[in-house]
């Protein structure tokens, strides 16, 4: 089923268009874009029940766009009452426009006609199949309570296994002299966490869903606590990795993990303008294996990283960041297009309507390619199966690489021995990485769990992920 667009922003249509014909009567560009977002957190563990609203990325409100010839300005408001929309020109005309009389010349932007581009109208909407809004709360929480027992009689070394489902639900409104442009997205997210001690060791497991869609997912992780619960057991008899350099295979949670923190953050092109990314040197050169491709693609509508237009009107898009090795793009928002005179990606995101559109990812992941898991392991002497991706650091000045991973299984002779370790860091030099990927496998996983900050804050919707890969890497 498809999602029904907010009718108090489909009524707001002709305030909202008459604000927009009154601005462009004084200004070469103007843009408007109105969102309601909104959600629900539900929790389920030994400690008790929880349910709250989702308030990161959600709220109520529009932002205008304005551009004076010199230089763009912009004005936020969480007013949508047609008589104050009607005041808002003046707001603009008083307060904004006069500061951009104070930008010197340097800071001025003196084309946009990047953002001036072809007329589009669509009104689209994401597909579910089980609204939560209509399931209700007490329905959501048997569900979450189910697979919490499950988890707990899995095994009495099983001590607790928290587990939660998150929703957002968003609208959008995006108006423009060429654009007309609206849609509905519902996204969910869901994991389990069992954790089990043993002999004074306490370890988790880390096991999540994610979709663009509803509470339907829930049904995926109950397939997930039998895995999740076998391998948090495993972890009781882990021991610490010798440190050194191995080849190692990737499951595809690390390998977005990589994708995300070694690259990604690398090609958003606001870090070229302020030179920060050493990616813009090599446009057009080998960075990685030929066996490698790697996208960020916002327009896959599967995953909660999904959408139809960004928060600039740029219509989503898959955009290819690595060819066959060769690093071809990167990623923008309109504004840092414009600057390096390159086409915007579609990547201009805000968190709210209160904040700046930055070039954030949406869905990045490497591509399928064609060996099996098993042929993968049978390959390697020495080595190490990497899953359970924990957290990562960049460096996209320096190209460094710093990952935490839950689980190395242990590879001798082209077979699993059993044994594991666990924390285990995986670090090193990005290019170096990526070009020593000699296999990727023929499955393929996203995963849209978390958010990502830019510089630790201006928090978005992401997923990454992509295929198993074979590569050498430092551990430690």
């Amino acid at each position: 089923m498809k999602l029904t667009f907010d009718n108090s922003i489909e009524n707001l249509k002709p305030a909202l268009k008459k604000l927009l014909n009154s601005l462009l009567n004084e200004y070469q560009y103007v843009s408007v874009l109105v969102q309601n977002s909104h959600g629900k957190n539900y929790r389920a563990s030994k400690s008790g029940i929880s349910i709250s609203d989702s308030t990161l990325t959600a709220g109520r409100g529009g932002v205008i766009k304005i551009y004076d010839h010199k230089g763009y300005a912009e004005y936020s408001f969480n007013n949508l009452d047609a008589d104050y929309l009607s005041t808002i020109p003046d707001v603009i005309r008083d307060n904004l426009v006069p500061l951009a009389d104070c930008l010197p010349d340097t800071l001025s932007l003196n084309s946009y006609d990047i953002i001036q581009d072809e007329q589009v109208t669509f009104s689209k909407s994401s597909e579910y199949l089980m609204n939560p809004e209509t399931l209700g709360d007490d329905k959501i929480i048997d569900k979450l309570l189910n697979i919490h027992n499950a988890a707990l009689s899995y095994d009495n070394n099983i001590l607790d296994c928290p587990v939660a489902y998150q929703y957002m639900k968003t609208d959008k409104l995006f108006l423009s002299q060429n654009k007309e442009l609206s849609q509905s997205i519902l996204w969910s997210t869901a994991f389990i966490q069992p954790i089990a001690s043993s002999n004074g060791e306490t370890h988790y497991y880390y096991s999540p869903v994610s979709a663009m869609g509803g509470v339907e997912i829930l049904d995926g992780l109950m397939e997930k606590v039998a895995p999740a619960c076998k391998s948090v057991l495993e972890l009781l008899t882990c021991s610490p990795v010798t440190p050194g350099e191995y080849d190692v295979i990737c499951m595809p949670d690390v390998t977005g993990m990589i994708a995300h923190e070694a690259f990604g953050h690398g090609v958003e092109m606001d870090m070229f303008v302020k030179k920060r990314a050493l990616a813009e040197k090599y446009i057009g050169e080998y960075v990685a294996s030929p066996l490698v491709t790697m996208h960020d693609k916002a327009s896959d509508g599967i995953e909660a990283g999904s959408y139809f237009f960004d928060d600039e009107g740029t219509i989503s898009q898959d955009t290819v960041i690595i060819e066959k090795g060769i690093l071809k793009r990167g990623i923008s928002d309109i504004q840092t297009a414009m600057y390096l005179n390159t086409p915007p990606t579609g990547n201009g995101r805000r968190e709210s309507y209160e904040r700046k559109a930055y070039t954030r990812m949406t869905n990045t992941y490497f591509e399928k390619g064609s060996d099996k898991i098993d042929d993968m392991i049978a390959s390697i002497k020495h080595g190490y199966l990497l899953e359970n991706a924990s957290c990562g650091m960049e460096d996209p000045k320096n190209w460094g690489i710093q990952c935490m991973v839950n689980m190395a299984r242990e590879i001798k002779d082209g077979k699993l021995t059993g044994k594991v370790h666990s924390p285990v860091v995986l670090s090193g030099y990005v290019p170096d990485l990526l070009k020593s990927i000699s296999m990727i496998s023929d499955d393929f996983h996203l995963s849209g769990s978390g958010f990502c900050g830019k510089g630790y804050k201006e928090w978005v919707k992401v997923s990454d992920g992509g295929a198993a890969i074979k590569a050498r890497v430092k551990l430690g």
